[in-house]
């Protein structure tokens, strides 16, 4: 695992089109707004984008989002956003190597929790993260804005 680069940008733009919700909203052809999106990330000190590499090429990426509040007395949650581990990898322990890598990152941020949303189409996801310990605890909503 290491810090992601902005080079690594299309290859992680590639895993995250790599699965039909990705398909559906990212674009390959244009990576002025990924780029943007890339400096803002790399720049908060509340963000980590990391990515996995295997073999020298690019296996995985994840993203933390460590968020500070008032609820369990001022604690610090993980918020961990767009896993992906390369559709030819899936399968060979890659990904949970890569939660378990984030779930370490909380705890050295002393981090309380650890909590992550997914896609009610991605069943194997459920079952993945159920299988790593995570528990369905909390229903989420979304409100597009766009």
């Amino acid at each position: 695992m290491r810090r992601a680069t902005e080079a690594d940008v299309p290859a992680i733009v590639t895993l995250l089109a790599d699965d039909e919700l990705g398909a559906k909203r990212e674009s390959l052809n244009d990576m002025a707004p990924y780029l943007v999106a890339f400096a803002a990330i790399d720049a908060d000190p509340h963000q980590l984008l990391v990515v996995a590499e295997l073999a020298g090429n690019l296996a995985g990426t994840v993203q933390l989002t460590f968020i500070r509040g008032l609820s369990h007395r001022g604690a610090t949650r993980a918020q961990i956003e767009a896993v992906r581990i390369a559709s030819h990898l899936r399968g060979q322990g890659h990904g949970t190597t890569l939660i378990a890598w984030a779930i370490e990152e909380a705890r050295r941020r002393n981090c309380h929790l650890v909590q992550l949303t997914s896609n009610n189409s991605r069943t194997d996801a459920h079952r993945f993260y159920t299988r790593l310990g995570f528990t369905q605890s909390h229903a989420g909503f979304k409100f597009p804005l766009h």
